[in-house]
């Protein structure tokens, strides 16, 4: 996919403004609070996608606004396509002049990754956020493991409230009951996470060692693969929830499960989020996004436009001049406060954001 055109009204604090990107790297440099991040917010969003920062809708809006309006033309599926989306009194979208009932309809056809500063949590923070990688990923390349997940949530509801009801006469046959639920889906959901994992690894792994100059390597492994078997999967954690049974009803809570899985991550075999440096544990969390990137073009046969966010802060030299000029055969928009860095782009176009406005630099 190729960003051609993009056009914003009211779009936090952008000016009106259209913009017309070169089908490689972009840079947008300036302070921070210029409106750099809410460009690639922008773009992000024009994917399906709810902002990377959390933000609720009326908080794209600009103040004292009613209406924010985001225009975006790209080539994808071998032709060129135009997407409208406004936001205020409910949000409308038409693709190709067709509307759109939902926002998620667009991720099979507008094609995004981003890499924004709260991504370091992928390495730094606990298992949850790793999980959360691991699930969003999946569910872009396959609705149905949404589905699979909403029913292992609902499961695990289920097998939580009864370990809080000591009333239940039939508890025991109750937890049976939502036990061999929870092991039937969650061994499939650990599969999936398994195969995915899998599939990253070579790209996360390739990345991370070329960023580094070549001098480390990221591995990474599925904590929870024996739960995903093709065969044994099931049972091992159905005995699981069983032998833990007597503590998850002391602690009120499923102690095993996909719910409970990690990512390992580690760099020259020890554990990036204890021994990693900070330009180490950026450079892991860049290449797991990279990687996403990399499988979803194997999966949909269109390579999604990068967008990456304040991505050079604790980065050396090296791993500066890998980002800038070591890519080819995608589009990639990338902020960045510090415009010493500049200077190594040997190709590409550069862009200052200042107050909400966005100057081309010759």
């Amino acid at each position: 996919m190729t960003v051609t055109e993009f056009h914003c009204k009211n779009w936090r604090n952008l000016a009106e403004t259209t913009l017309r990107p070169q089908a490689g790297i972009n840079v947008f440099y300036g302070e921070n609070a210029q409106g750099k991040t809410n460009l690639l917010e922008a773009l992000w969003v024009c994917s399906g996608a709810r902002s990377f920062r959390g933000a609720k809708e009326a908080d794209l809006i600009r103040f004292d606004q009613k209406a924010a309006r985001l225009d975006l033309a790209f080539e994808a599926g071998g032709r060129s396509q135009q997407l409208t989306m406004q936001l205020g009194a409910g949000k409308q979208i038409t693709l190709n002049g067709v509307e759109k009932k939902s926002a998620t309809d667009l991720c099979e056809t507008v094609a995004t990754v981003i890499f924004a500063p709260n991504h370091l949590g992928l390495v730094k923070d606990g298992p949850q956020v790793r999980r959360g990688f691991l699930d969003f990923a999946l569910a872009r390349l396959k609705p149905s493991f949404a589905a699979l997940q909403e029913q292992y949530d609902r499961a695990l509801d289920q097998r939580n409230a009864l370990l809080r009801d000591r009333r239940a006469a039939t508890m025991g046959e109750l937890l049976d009951l939502w036990e061999d639920a929870l092991a039937r889906l969650g061994s499939i959901y650990a599969r999936q996470r398994q195969i995915y994992t899998q599939r990253i690894t070579p790209f996360a792994s390739r990345f991370y060692y070329e960023l580094s100059g070549q001098k480390e390597t990221l591995g990474l492994a599925y904590d929870g693969a024996e739960a995903s078997a093709d065969e044994g999967g099931y049972e091992l954690l159905k005995e699981q929830l069983r032998q833990a049974r007597e503590t998850d009803q002391r602690m009120g809570y499923t102690t095993v499960g996909p719910h409970r899985h990690d990512l390992l991550l580690t760099i020259n075999d020890m554990p990036a989020r204890t021994f990693g440096s900070q330009g180490q544990q950026r450079s892991a969390a860049l290449a797991l996004k990279l990687a996403e990137a990399e499988v979803l073009a194997e999966y949909s046969g269109e390579v999604p436009v990068i967008l990456l966010d304040d991505v050079m802060s604790e980065l050396d030299g090296g791993r500066q001049d890998y980002l800038l000029n070591k890519f080819s055969g995608r589009q990639i928009f990338l902020t960045c406060c510090d415009p010493a860095a500049i200077p190594r782009l040997s190709d590409g176009s550069v862009f200052l954001v200042k107050d909400g406005e966005i100057h081309a630099r010759a």
